[in-house]
This record gives C-alpha cells, structure tokens and sequence, in this order.
C-alpha cells in the first residue's frame, strides 16, 4: 500500500487497482494555516471548501441552466433556419426550376430562331450559289462571245495584213498607184457632183487626157483635175538617214514635183477650153503636209504656174465650193418659175384675207345674238329667283315692253323696285 501524509489528509492507495482510502489523521481543530493574526483551522477551512464548493456547483448549476436554455435557443434558431432553409431551399428550387423552364423555352426558342436562321441562310447560299452559277455561265458565254469576236479580229487583222502587204505591192508599182489616186479623186467627185457636171478621162482638143474634167456652170471652159502620187521620193525623204541621202531625196522630190508641174501646165492649161487654174490631186495627207512644211518653194513655183496642188480634205471642200456654185446657178435658172409661184402664192393668201374677212364678220353677227340670248337668260334667271324668294316687281311706269325683242342693248343690272311679303 502507498500512503501520503499531508498536514490535513493521509491519501493511501491500496494494492487493489482503483481503490482510494482517505484516513483522518488530525483534528478539526487543528490549526493549519495563519493569515495575519488570524488562525485558520482545518474545519474551518474544510467549511470554506464546502462553501466553494456550493458556490461551484451553483455556478456550474447556472452555468447548466444557462446552457441548456443557450442550447434551447440555439435549438430553436437551428430549427427556425432550417425552415428559413427549407423555404429559401424551395423557393431556390422553384426558382431553379423556372430558371430551367425559361433556359428551356429559350434553348427552344433558340433552336426554332437557329433552325429559321439556318433555313434562310442555306436559302441565301442556295440562291447566291445559284445567281453565281448563274453569272459564272454568263460570264462564260460573253468570255465565249469576245473569244469569238477576237478570232473575227484576228481573222480581219490577219485579213487587213494581206491587204496592206497588197496595198505596198499596189504603191509600188507607178501604174497600179497612180490608178489608186484616181480612183480616190473620182470617188470624191462623183460623191458630190451632179453626174453631168463632169467626166473622167475627157479627151481635149491637143488629143491629153486628164483624169477629170469639170464644167462649171455659165462658162465653157471646163477646169481640170489630175492626180499625181510622187511616193518613191517622199519615202526616201523620210527614210534618210545621213546629210548626203536627205540631199539627194529632197533634190528628188524637186524635181517629181516640178516635172508633174510642168506636165499639167503644158498638157491640160489650153486657152479658152480649159479654165486658167488647173488642181493637182496628191491622193495622201501625209505627202500633202511634208510638201506644204518642208517645200513651201514648190508650192509656190505650182502657184505661179496656175496649179493648186489639194490634198483629199482640200479636194472634198473644192468640191463642195463647186457644189455651192452649182445649186446657186440652178436657182437662178429657175427663178421666173419661183417669181410665178410667189404670185400665185400672194393671190391665195389674198383670197384667204377676204375669207377671213367675211368669217369675222359672221362671228360678229353670232356675237350679238349670243349676247341677246344672254340678256334673255339673265332676265329669265333673276324672275325665278324673285319668285322663289316671294318678291314680285312693282308696276312699270315708263311702259317697258313684255318683249324681250325690244331688251335689246339694256342695262341687265339697273334697279327695279321690289316689295316683299310681310313688309
């Protein structure tokens, strides 16, 4: 046994497990412990644990009680917020469930709106597939279409190629070019002309043959026209290329130029068969403007010599000079027939003066009845309007006749004394 002795108490634990013997060793009276002057004895202090301890268990009892009721309380608050939980829960389910239905109506909606969508977008991709296509094959077709017509052009070009290499065969040979310049001066001509204000090839009477002649009207001389087409010089004027081959093609195209000048000057300029002034056709403008830029001395020596050298342009406006003098000489040809038709015209239109004389005069007859009538109406018009407003007319007094013959040129609005019912 294992024993523990204290001033008050003797604590002895036995050999057995859990067995505690306390032993009273000492008396109450006992003095164990002095505070100051005062003794405190070991009943004393044994009334006080007493007393502490009833104070404890008092205070453990409140405590008890005051967590059995903090216990209650919280019980009531846990079972207030589980019903606040459980109605917010609810409410929470309701309202997740109303959020499902409208997430559904939506999703609903959505997919109907995307379905639409869809539908009017494949509709679009299906009609923009189609004007696409739709396009794309009238592209095709006008590419197919300007294919064709460049394989015309080609065609054409491939043909206007042999034509110029032709038309250079044509300038090379003087016969064959000077039959194209002619046939150029004689289409101008016959264009514009009346068919016997000229012939080609006329013969004259020192047996030459110009290309053309013209009989102006009011004169027997006849004016000519022949056409020279100088190439081979201007083609080596332009083609120089050193000081030496522009001296020799410029000394050239002197002397083709004066020799077509003489030859018309001596063949076709004969006294009183042909005019003084003869026209020298070149059929090229491009010829025409280098021999006006850069000979000017040879156009003068032509002038001098009675020759004006035209181009085509300058050909046509000649013509249509002549054209001119040709419509001025036939109105002065037919103007005894245009002096009797102004007469004859001058007497219809006096006729016609007269009938519209007479026609005034009826209209001025139909007038004054048309204004009688009028008189009439508005006399007719003003006695119904009395009597249907009960107003009667006072008696004449000055004896106006009942006539409406003799109403003629009377004052429709001069005053005529009334008398009203109830006056």
């Amino acid at each position: 046994m294992l024993c523990a002795h204290f001033p008050v108490f003797t604590f002895c634990l036995g050999s057995a497990p859990n067995h505690l013997i306390l032993q009273r060793m000492i008396d109450l009276n006992q003095t164990v412990l002095i505070i100051g002057t005062t003794p405190i004895a070991v009943g004393d202090l044994v009334l006080a644990c007493a007393a502490l301890a009833l104070v404890l268990l008092a205070i453990m009892a409140t405590l008890s009680i005051s967590a059995a009721r903090e216990r209650k309380s919280r019980a009531v608050d846990m079972a207030d917020r589980e019903t606040e939980f459980d109605l917010r829960f609810a409410e929470l389910t309701g309202r997740l469930q109303s959020l499902a239905e409208g997430t559904a109506t939506r999703d609903a909606h959505m997919a109907k709106s995307l379905d639409q969508r869809l539908d009017q977008i494949s509709l679009r991709m299906g009609q923009n597939l189609h004007d696409t296509t739709k396009r794309t094959t009238d592209s095709l077709r006008q590419l197919h279409e300007r294919l064709a017509v460049i394989d015309a052009a080609q065609k054409n070009i491939t043909d206007l190629s042999s034509q110029v290499v032709g038309l250079q065969d044509i300038l090379a040979n003087k016969q064959a070019r000077g039959a194209f310049g002619q046939g150029r001066m004689e289409a101008i001509v016959a264009d514009a002309l009346p068919r016997n204000a000229y012939t080609f090839q006329h013969t004259l009477s020192n047996k030459t043959r110009p290309d053309c002649i013209v009989r102006l009207p009011n004169n027997d001389a006849v004016l000519v026209i022949d056409a020279k087409f100088p190439l081979e010089a201007f083609k080596a004027f332009r083609e120089a290329g050193d000081e030496a081959s522009m001296r020799a093609a410029v000394q050239q195209v002197r002397t083709d130029i004066t020799q077509h000048i003489n030859d018309i000057s001596k063949k076709y300029l004969i006294p009183g068969e042909t005019q003084d002034t003869a026209i020298m056709f070149v059929p090229s403008e491009s010829i025409y403007a280098d021999l006006y830029e850069s000979f000017e001395e040879m156009v003068q020596k032509a002038y001098r010599a009675r020759i004006l050298i035209v181009s085509p342009n300058m050909l046509m406006l000649a013509i249509q000079t002549m054209q001119a003098i040709f419509k001025d000489a036939q109105m002065r040809e037919q103007a005894g027939l245009i002096k009797i038709e102004v007469a004859k015209m001058m007497e219809d239109v006096h006729r016609l003066h007269g009938r519209v004389v007479d026609l005034q005069r009826n209209f001025g007859r139909a007038s004054q009845d048309i204004e009688k009538i009028l008189v009439s109406s508005e006399k007719v018009t003003k006695r119904g309007s009395k009597i249907e407003q009960l107003e009667f007319e006072a008696p004449a007094e000055d004896g106006e006749a009942s006539d409406d013959s003799t109403a003629e040129g009377a004052d429709t609005s001069e005053e005529q004394p009334r008398l009203a019912a109830g006056e």
